[in-house]
């Protein structure tokens, strides 16, 4: 059963022009795009996203780099996508990411993670909810999906 993930390229990746290879790695999994938009992150909207963060010792520094520069927010759609999508970008933990990740090829420090990608799909729904509105998230009629 299709699925959504959440996904973000944080100010890191367009300041290294990586947001082409993040998307390609993605749809290349068979993952289709349904939401894409770039922004940049109020303080507040920075707060809601990392919530469960609030009092730990990074939440400040998650916060300052997320609202540093613009991110590209995304949302893909495909079966297990939150389990895909968590494959493909790696362990949050460069040195634990695997080489062939997103993580594991471009990131070499935590606390400037390159991308989020949601956790579950609770979490799925909650962060697309925060980033996109409704009539932002076209479900559009994938035929390749039948190669994949």
């Amino acid at each position: 059963m299709a699925t959504r993930c959440f996904t973000m390229c944080k100010p890191g990746v367009l300041n290294r022009r990586l947001v082409g290879q993040v998307i390609s790695r993605l749809e290349n999994k068979g993952l289709k795009l349904v939401a894409l938009k770039m922004m940049q992150i109020s303080p507040e909207l920075a707060s809601q996203h990392y919530a469960e963060h609030k009092g730990k010792s990074f939440y400040d520094d998650l916060v300052s780099y997320i609202t540093s520069g613009p991110v590209v927010a995304m949302v893909w759609q495909g079966d297990d996508c939150v389990e895909l999508v968590r494959k493909v970008v790696g362990k949050t933990k460069p040195s634990d990411a695997e080489p062939g990740t997103i993580r594991g090829d471009f990131c070499a420090h935590t606390n400037h993670n390159i991308i989020h990608a949601s956790d579950s799909d609770a979490s799925a729904e909650r962060e697309i909810n925060l980033f996109f509105k409704q009539e932002e998230i076209i479900d559009w009629n994938d035929e390749s999906a039948l190669w994949y």
